[in-house]
């Protein structure tokens, strides 16, 4: 069995993507930090995801379906944040939103949404592919369209969140 495999079998049984594997081992200080940012490098290339080593995210990030992502560097993103395919989460260069997002816990950002601007997402919130959301978001809701609308839910998340980590 191959170091890869062996670190694998810590996260349960969910098998973690290489790339995001790479991507926590590539933050890790160690002999092998430059090797594992050489071939992180590698994958995100593959992939087509800019995904910088020096963006905070929590535990338990989930990508499905893994390409096309865009992340700004100064974005922050907490536990269990699930991003699918073509999300961007980017900063706005102008006006009062000009920075990155801060994204809470259990967020769900579904295929080619778009998250940018200096902004607030709260927990428990879904947004729906294709979404444009420029704006706060509280906890506990639900966020669809372009613009995109606001509706209130408890547990929006719920049965959505993949590759959960206990924080």
């Amino acid at each position: 069995m191959n170091v890869l495999e062996m670190d694998r079998q810590r996260y349960g049984t969910q098998k973690m993507p290489r790339f995001q594997y790479l991507f926590r081992r590539a933050q890790m200080g160690g002999a092998l930090k430059a090797l594992y940012r050489r071939l992180y490098v590698r994958e995100l290339e593959r992939r087509g995801i800019e995904l910088p080593v020096a963006t905070k995210i929590g535990g338990g990030l989930y990508c499905g379906h893994a390409y096309g992502i865009t992340v700004n560097p100064e974005a922050v993103l907490g536990h269990n944040v699930n991003i699918h395919k073509g999300v961007t989460i980017g900063r706005e260069n102008r006006g009062v939103r000009r920075g990155s997002p801060v994204i809470g816990d259990d967020v769900w950002i579904g295929i080619n949404a778009v998250v940018v601007g200096k902004i607030t997402i709260g927990n428990d919130v879904l947004i729906a592919p294709g979404s444009y959301v420029n704006f706060d978001v509280p906890d506990h809701s639900v966020v669809i369209g372009n613009p995109g609308r606001i509706f209130s839910r408890d547990h929006a998340t719920e049965g959505y969140i993949n590759n959960r980590a206990d924080v």
